[in-house]
């Protein structure tokens, strides 16, 4: 991400649990390693989750930013 963009974004705003992981998930199995992905959620328990599920699978979570009730994510995929 040197040059400040994912390779590929996903908003899933406006959407709930289980929403946010079931399709972080989808998406980067779609990926090659070592791409970012750019993840926009709404769903404030997303917070906890989308970093968990980083720390459960392995891949990188890069910068989390928060704008009002807007989140997004930034992951890396890993081997």
């Amino acid at each position: 991400m040197s040059d400040g963009k994912a390779d590929r974004t996903v908003d899933i705003s406006g959407q709930c649990c289980p929403v946010p992981i079931v399709e972080t998930n989808r998406a980067i199995k779609s990926m090659q390693p070592g791409e970012v992905l750019e993840l926009i959620s709404t769903d404030i328990g997303s917070r906890l989750d989308i970093p968990a599920w980083c720390d459960r699978t392995g891949h990188e979570l890069l910068r989390m930013d928060e704008h009002g009730k807007t989140f997004r994510y930034y992951v890396r995929k890993r081997p």
